[in-house]
């Protein structure tokens, strides 16, 4: 595969991370997730102002982004939360530009110290 459409593929991944991760009701599912494995039962329990099938809408969406794995255990969907996609973009997008901030921040330290 050309590093090309590697890239490709990965910025296609982010995006819908993004996405899945701009909605409140998301974020709340994988903070919950964040605890421990859940059963779709246990979610919706949670999230008492939304319908099991509003739930299952968010759950979808969530597994698409690929930030929930699904293990079914007869009738019983367990979700467990993937942080992979997550730490992909914190290197990607938050270390890479931290990173320099920090840096500036301890060289100002230092300059107004010494003054």
């Amino acid at each position: 595969m050309s590093s090309g459409k590697k890239k490709a593929e990965l910025e296609s991944a982010q995006e819908k991370v993004f996405k899945a991760m701009a909605d409140q009701t998301r974020r709340e599912i994988l903070d919950f997730l964040r605890e421990k494995p859940r059963t779709t039962g246990e979610i919706c329990t949670e999230i008492r102002e939304l319908d099991r099938c509003t739930v299952m809408l968010h759950l979808r969406v969530l597994e698409q982004a690929d930030l929930v794995i699904v293990r079914r255990e007869g009738r019983v969907r367990w979700n467990h939360l993937n942080i992979d996609p997550i730490q992909q973009i914190y290197r990607r997008w938050i270390k890479a530009y931290a990173e320099p901030s920090a840096h500036l921040l301890s060289k100002l330290k230092e300059e107004l110290e010494a003054v």
